[in-house]
């Protein structure tokens, strides 16, 4: 049985093991999809493990997306450009490090039939999966992309890679067409962002990464805003989709099954 798992912490909301696992079954798949916290000293012994096939792939999130890169072998365009991986796999005997973040995020905007070329879009969070979505929106020809993070320093690395974008303080809030949250605020309940949209037109689009809570605090001002809301569930879906096409060489059915299994 092929044994696959995905890293964090924390790890208690990922769906992704409810997810692989509806797909391994309806594919009469011989493997199992666990989930499983951990600390970033136990990385370099979890890739060990992938070398001598004990683990046979991994998705990594917050707060592992960068930190695990020193371990691996390889790593793909995409990741390499990110600094950021979210799957990982053996190929010839390397372990490679892939982002299959980038197209989950631009195929939950293309499936969610909304084109963003010529946009400005603000972005809160400056870490795991920001680099990811400013690549994805590169791509997709938006006009100006802004960051906001609580720590300004980080925010201002990612000029490393990406130097048309414009970092701003936390708590400023320019006129936008999109805004996405990237931060962690909002997998409690009880998380605010604490930010002053009242000067913001409506009809703009809030999206979230996070996919449970379904309606974070963030989504729910924006809605109250009248404004357009998205939550990460189809960039989860999208980034897992690819991620089990790498694994087990199939694509998964994407149909309203899958959808309604991760309310």
């Amino acid at each position: 049985m092929k044994n696959f798992l995905v890293i964090g912490n924390p790890i208690n909301h990922s769906l992704s093991p409810k997810l692989h696992n509806y797909w391994i079954k309806k594919n009469n798949i011989n493997a199992i999809y666990k989930k499983q916290k951990l600390e970033e000293n136990d990385l370099e012994n979890l890739i060990f493990q992938v070398k001598e096939k004990k683990i046979d792939g991994i998705n990594v999130t917050v707060p592992f997306k960068k930190t695990i890169i020193p371990f691996l072998d390889k790593l793909t365009l995409e990741a390499q450009k990110t600094q950021s991986v979210n799957t990982i796999y053996l190929d010839n005997n390397k372990v490679i490090g892939d982002n299959t973040d980038i197209g989950g995020f631009e195929m939950s905007i293309q499936k969610s039939n909304v084109n963003l070329s010529n946009k400005k879009v603000l972005i809160l969070g400056a870490g795991g999966v920001v680099p990811s979505i400013i690549f994805a929106l590169t791509k997709m020809k938006v006009t100006k992309v802004i960051i906001s993070n609580r720590t300004k320093e980080k925010a201002e690395n990612l000029k490393n890679f990406f130097n048309d974008i414009t970092v701003i303080e936390w708590g400023e809030v320019p006129d936008f067409d999109m805004i996405i949250n990237a931060t962690s605020l909002g997998l409690k309940k009880e998380d605010e962002i604490n930010l002053d949209f009242s000067s913001i037109d409506k009809n703009k689009l809030f999206y979230d990464v996070i996919y449970n809570p379904k309606e974070t605090s963030f989504l729910k001002t924006g809605k109250n805003l009248g404004n357009i809301t998205i939550n990460g569930k189809l960039m989860f879906i999208y980034q897992a989709f690819l991620a089990f096409k790498i694994w087990h060489k199939l694509k998964p059915d994407i149909n309203e099954e899958v959808i309604k299994l991760l309310d």
